[in-house]
């Protein structure tokens, strides 16, 4: 292995550890990693690696998007549900280091829907869209783990 394939498999690995943790553009950092890779190798089945790859990073944002959109939609939770939520997660993260960020989120989510629902029907609303964004960054991280496996049969063949 050459210095280029482990620069970029280091990359690859933060990019993924970044899509679990969002403090990271992790789907950014896997493409960039594994484009920059293909550049420094230069070779076709490098670049064959690496449009696969990306062609995988890219159905994987657009499906994770999509399914957990219109999941939420069928059951009536409004975008603004998952801003305030979205916006009390990154207080949190402030506030309360490490798990400030989901604790904020549910709690954001819970006070929208309270407020919109009552406090009875709130639970189930909340309960909804963590299930949503779950699967949002679990589509995303198959696609950033399947591209990084194109990426290592890639730079062992190359």
């Amino acid at each position: 292995m050459q210095i280029e394939d482990v620069l970029a498999g280091v990359a690859i690995a933060v990019g993924l550890v970044g899509i679990i943790v969002p403090l990271l553009p992790g789907t950014l950092l896997v493409a960039a990693a594994v484009l920059i890779w293909a550049v420094a190798v230069g070779e076709a089945a490098g670049w064959a690696a690496a449009g696969v790859a990306l062609l995988v990073l890219t159905v994987g944002t657009v499906v994770k998007y999509l399914l957990p959109g219109r999941h939420l939609k069928s059951q009536g939770i409004p975008t603004r549900t998952l801003a305030l939520g979205g916006l009390l997660g990154v207080v949190g993260f402030f506030v309360v280091p490490v798990i400030g960020l989901p604790l904020g989120f549910v709690l954001g989510v819970y006070i929208s829907e309270a407020q919109r629902l009552g406090t009875d029907a709130a639970w189930p609303a909340t309960r909804s869209t963590v299930k949503a964004v779950g699967a949002s960054i679990l589509i995303e991280l198959a696609a950033g783990t399947t591209a990084a496996v194109i990426w290592f049969v890639g730079a062992v063949t190359t």
